[in-house]
């Protein structure tokens, strides 16, 4: 009978991490999955990162994940998104081959000493005294395991739409997994129905690309990846996308499909996504609106498919196919295959614990769209984040528990478990209470000491983020002590039609105007022979820290008192045996809520929906007493 130290079930982004992250710790891992050469296929959108989920990927890296790396190693288009607002909200995104991807994943997860790659369909999650102890396959094989990770994606009782037909299925042309959702029922787990969509893919040569939008990538692109050459990036030839918009007619010829919609004649019973609709709940939702931005991008290097990011959508084909001959650019278009809608089941997360794994059995753990999440980022962060605690549990190690002031991923993971969803769930910079903190550019600095604890980050990568991190506390030293004469600056401040100083002034200081950057102001110094300014200016990563640290210094000053200040809550443990219904004094709902998530700290428990300020106070009494 095969055993493992982990079973991983699922090869997309959630169980590519958690596999690696096991076996990277020491684990042995058996990582099943109905195909093997499907490992890290994207299911939707060739793309990696985007706003908010940019900062997910660089944390992943800075852990020790392989989602960054494998973005970089397949990427044909980079952009830092936001550029024009603040460095809290850019966000680093790339266009992805398809085909190298899941290519790059599959070498990626075989290159791993401890993993072994089993092709099965798991029908049963076995457990004893409410414990996971295995699986059993369709072929009626156990495998037995001390922990197990379920990244199940939307494979669940996976169903497609396009129009009124459905077909089984958790991803175009694959099987859906059945039975492993009846399991968990038996053993008293509570699950959910949950949508996404995808739209048509199109031949770029029918395409007239030409009287489009253009939308190149940035000219100096920058990695994902801390581990990333940067003197050989990016890795392969860069190509454009496209920009075009749907109209009113296009609107109108959607409509007309509307009576043989899955979504509005009640055939999908799922919620779909509110922050990515389908283009007809965009046209119904958004009905004052003329017409809807959509982007046009290249599957791959060698791939003559184009996505149409912005038109998904489960209209019958010949609908999909009229509409999008009456937008610029695609009047002659190939559609090589229709928009569908993946119906798939889910588990709502306050089912799981701040590590993901499950209250009701010990060593099960959830990551990706099983907990609601919508997103290849968001699964990849949950899925790094089981791994480590699955391995954790059975080493005998620290289990790792992120707060909300560390990471996205904190953040992420703990709205879903106080939260919980009914709707998929995606990330956002407007969801982290202190982004400015969290930037997508000091990743490395916040989590990097976590990944090399637990033995996933190079003790080089860890060292050199070290010493950046002297270097910069040596540099803001500096600048704040180091001043420019007014007859070495004024005449340079003049001439950008800016006011001049009297006298003196700090580097520190005239760094915050906004349109001073430091390399300027470090070269009005006669004395910019400082060994510490030598230095500094050979690193690119820590001048942009400095520079922004000194930016900013008043808003993250405040968002680190702000920090402080509710720390003591986080710090304030509550026992998970505590049983909330006998204390009376508790609101009714605040009982029930409590009950529900089991927080692990006063901090956690203020942040579930329903629980009071009075609650708080009165469980602060009750844990003091």
């Amino acid at each position: 009978m095969t055993k493992f130290d982990i079973i991983v079930i699922g090869g997309g982004h959630a169980g590519i991490e958690a596999s690696c992250a096991a076996a990277n710790m020491g684990c042995s891992v058996g990582l099943l999955t109905m195909d093997r050469f499907a490992i890290g296929r994207m299911s939707c959108n060739p793309a990696i990162g985007g706003t908010a989920k940019g900062h997910l990927v660089r944390e992943i890296d800075a852990l020790g994940g392989m989602m960054g790396k494998i973005a970089d190693r397949t990427g044909i288009q980079f952009r830092m998104l936001n550029k024009s607002k603040g460095p809290a909200v850019w966000s680093p995104r790339c266009q992805s081959d398809r085909k190298l991807y899941s290519e790059e994943a599959y070498r990626v997860v075989n290159s791993i000493r401890n993993i072994e790659t089993v092709e099965a369909s798991v029908v049963e999650i076995l457990s004893e005294n409410r414990k996971v102890v295995g699986v059993r396959t369709e072929n009626d094989d156990e495998i037995l395991c001390k922990a197990l990770v379920l990244s199940s994606g939307t494979f669940l009782n996976g169903l497609m739409h396009t129009g009124l037909r459905s077909t089984k299925g958790g991803r175009f042309g694959e099987k859906p997994a059945t039975g492993i959702t009846e399991s968990l029922l038996k053993l008293g787990f509570i699950s959910g129905r949950l949508k996404t969509g995808t739209p048509p893919r199109l031949k770029k040569n029918s395409i007239n690309l030409d009287i489009l939008e253009i939308q190149p990538g940035d000219q100096y692109p920058q990695p994902f990846s801390f581990s990333t050459d940067r003197n050989s990036f990016p890795v392969l030839p860069q190509l454009s996308c496209y920009v075009t918009y749907t109209n009113k007619q296009v609107h109108e010829i959607l409509a007309k499909g509307f009576a043989q919609s899955p979504m509005f004649t009640g055939l999908i019973k799922g919620v779909g996504p509110r922050y990515c609709p389908s283009i007809e709940d965009k046209i119904v939702r958004f009905a004052d609106k003329e017409k809807h931005q959509l982007f046009l991008e290249p599957e791959g290097l060698d791939s003559d498919l184009i996505y149409v990011n912005g038109f998904s959508s489960s209209l019958p084909a010949e609908i999909q196919y009229e509409a999008l001959h009456k937008i610029k650019g695609l009047e002659e278009c190939e559609m090589v295959r229709p928009g569908y809608a993946v119906e798939y089941d889910f588990f709502p997360p306050h089912q799981v614990d701040l590590t993901l794994e499950t209250k009701l059995i010990k060593g099960l753990y959830f990551a990706g769209q099983i907990n609601g999440t919508s997103g290849y980022e968001e699964a990849a962060a949950q899925g790094l984040v089981a791994g480590i605690n699955a391995a954790a549990k059975i080493t005998g190690r620290k289990e790792l528990v992120l707060r909300r002031s560390e990471a996205y991923i904190g953040v992420l993971i703990d709205d879903l478990v106080n939260k919980s969803t009914d709707e998929p769930y995606r990330m956002f910079t407007s969801r982290a209470e202190y982004r400015l903190l969290l930037r997508q550019d000091n990743a490395d600095r916040r989590l990097m000491k976590y990944g090399y604890d637990y033995g996933l980050q190079q003790k080089e990568n860890f060292e050199k983020v070290v010493a950046n991190e002297k270097l910069i506390s040596r540099s803001i030293e500096l600048f704040d002590n180091m001043k420019l004469h007014s007859r070495d600056i004024n005449s340079f401040l003049e001439n950008k039609n800016l006011s001049s100083i009297d006298s003196t002034e700090t580097i520190s200081k005239l760094c915050k105007r906004p349109e001073l950057n430091l390399k300027e102001l470090i070269s009005l110094d006669h004395n910019s022979d400082n060994p510490v300014i030598g230095e500094l200016l050979k690193n690119d990563t820590a001048i942009e820290q400095v520079e922004i640290q000194l930016k900013y210094e008043g808003y993250l000053k405040r968002q680190q008192e702000m920090i402080e200040r509710l720390e003591r809550y986080e710090e304030e443990k509550i026992p998970l045996t505590l049983n909330y219904s006998k204390l009376k004094a508790l609101s009714a709902e605040g009982r029930e809520k409590l009950n529900k998530v089991k927080p692990r700290s006063i901090g956690q428990a203020s942040r579930i929906s329903g629980v009071t300020p009075s609650d708080i106070s009165i469980l602060l009494v009750y844990l003091k007493n």
